[in-house]
């Protein structure tokens, strides 16, 4: 018998639906962020870096910052207008 069919050691129960729920909540909640930020960091970049080199320059800089706040304020506007009680 393999591994993936052996039952749990110690007899331990599974979890709880609430239990469940919360943890793939939580990984949601996790893969949306990642995904968020790949996608702000790939059209910042995008807007912002006309020539790529070692560093960034000032006003590559300040074009990144604003940009990621204009996203982050976009997503917050979106948010609450998708999730408030009407």
């Amino acid at each position: 018998m393999d591994s993936y069919s052996s039952p749990p050691v110690g007899g331990g129960a599974s979890p709880s639906p609430e239990v469940l729920m919360e943890q793939v909540k939580t990984q949601l909640a996790q893969a949306y962020a990642e995904e968020f930020i790949e996608t702000v960091r790939v059209k910042c970049f995008d807007k912002c870096i006309t020539k790529p080199g070692s560093s960034l320059g000032g006003s590559e800089s300040s074009c990144i910052s604003r940009c990621f706040d204009r996203y982050i304020e976009a997503t917050g506007i979106i948010s609450r207008s998708l999730f408030t009680q009407r």
